[in-house]
């Protein structure tokens, strides 16, 4: 009897035969029939239409194991006599048959296994370069410069298998996102290298400023000084000038002295002691003017320089507090327009996660679709902002 006229005579077992067939070892021929049939060829787990023949014949031993079990069960319940005998029967019949079904597809199973972990390391693979452009904070430019490097000394070659194209994509798509990243990067870190250049200037020209009042307090001391000094020569010539009269009006009472004895004499050295003393008072009066007009020269020259001094350091003060300005003011206007694109592309895109939405569109499942067509994962559809 062949293996599939034993199959057929599994089908057609019915209560009228069930006594000639549930009887100790009865079943160990349908057991038999069913391993030659599911053992007697090899299929070729490298082709579909093999892996497809073993998961057929698995199911015939399902199948086979069924038609004996259901009509055993059937007649086990009309023999109540002899329910331990077919029960055992059964049982070893029921856990043959599964060993069977198992061993029978293991190969398939353990291809099956194998072609899974084969296809989880290209996906794991694919997402752990995905992941390269994932930050909790933005890395520093170099750093994203190290990780642009090494994702573009990852090869993409037959390795990859069927994955060979999605893997070049995301590799692709990540090194975009990578090197946007590392070119905002590098303008974000020369803005704050400027902002702290122009820190740095303003606390230098604070300096500047500080070392100005200074040097003009120390020009007024200097002043103060000066004048000091000047005042000590006028009372010095002063005092000269009171000495010379007193010594003219010391002469003129020797004088007079002596022109007790020759009136004529003295009237001769009266006259010439006046003009001497004419002549000392003149002489003094031209000295402390030659003084005073040299006190003026010096200070309104020192006046002068220190002016054009003052003048220069406030010109160059204006011209660097301007010229910061206008930097802080065109970093902060670059900054305004970044955050104003940013906010409009959120709105924008807000509003299309709200349109998907509304189709009975879950919201993780509308953020992810908006993100993916925005980062032009979605060919022909694009986001107009």
């Amino acid at each position: 009897m062949s293996a599939q006229q034993q199959v057929i005579t599994i089908d057609d077992i019915s209560a009228d035969n069930a006594p000639a067939i549930y009887v100790a070892g009865g079943l160990n021929q349908f057991f038999d029939a069913v391993k030659a049939e599911v053992t007697g060829e090899v299929p070729d787990l490298k082709t579909a239409k093999g892996r497809a023949r073993i998961a057929s014949l698995a199911a015939t031993v399902s199948k086979s194991k069924t038609a004996v079990e259901k009509p055993g069960r059937d007649y086990l319940k009309r023999l109540k006599e002899m329910p331990k005998v077919v029960e055992a029967d059964l049982r070893e019949f029921v856990t043959k048959m599964d060993n069977l079904r198992d061993a029978t597809r293991q190969p398939l199973t353990e291809w099956e296994e194998a072609e899974q972990a084969r296809k989880d390391r290209h996906v794991d693979g694919i997402q752990a370069i995905k992941d390269l452009a994932v930050f909790e904070e933005p890395p520093a430019a170099i750093h994203a410069a190290k990780i642009i490097a090494d994702l573009e000394s990852v090869e993409i070659n037959d390795s990859w298998e069927e994955f060979l194209a999605e893997a070049a994509q995301v590799k692709d798509q990540t090194l975009a996102k990578l090197r946007t990243l590392h070119t905002e990067r590098i303008q974000y870190e020369a803005e704050q290298a400027e902002l702290a250049r122009l820190r740095a200037a303003a606390e230098e020209q604070a300096q500047r400023d500080r070392d100005a009042e200074i040097a003009r307090v120390a020009a007024e001391q200097a002043r103060l000084q000066a004048e000091q000094h000047a005042q000590a020569e006028r009372e010095a010539a002063a005092r000269r000038e009171q000495e010379l009269l007193d010594q003219a009006a010391a002469t003129k009472r020797a004088a007079a002295q002596a022109a007790l004895d020759a009136e004529a004499a003295a009237e001769r050295q009266r006259l010439q002691l006046e003009l001497q003393a004419e002549q000392a008072r003149t002489a003094a009066a031209q000295a402390e003017a030659s003084r005073v007009a040299a006190e003026q020269r010096a200070e309104q020259d020192r006046l002068a320089a220190i002016r054009r001094q003052e003048e220069a350091v406030e010109q160059a003060r204006l011209a660097e507090v301007a010229r910061a300005n206008a930097a802080a003011d065109e970093i902060l206007r670059q900054q305004q327009e970044r955050q104003a694109d940013v906010a409009h592309k959120s709105k924008i895109l807000g509003e299309a996660k709200q349109a998907l939405i509304g189709m009975n569109i879950s919201e993780e499942l509308a953020k992810a679709i908006v993100l993916k067509i925005a980062r032009g994962e979605v060919p022909n559809v694009s986001i107009q902002f």
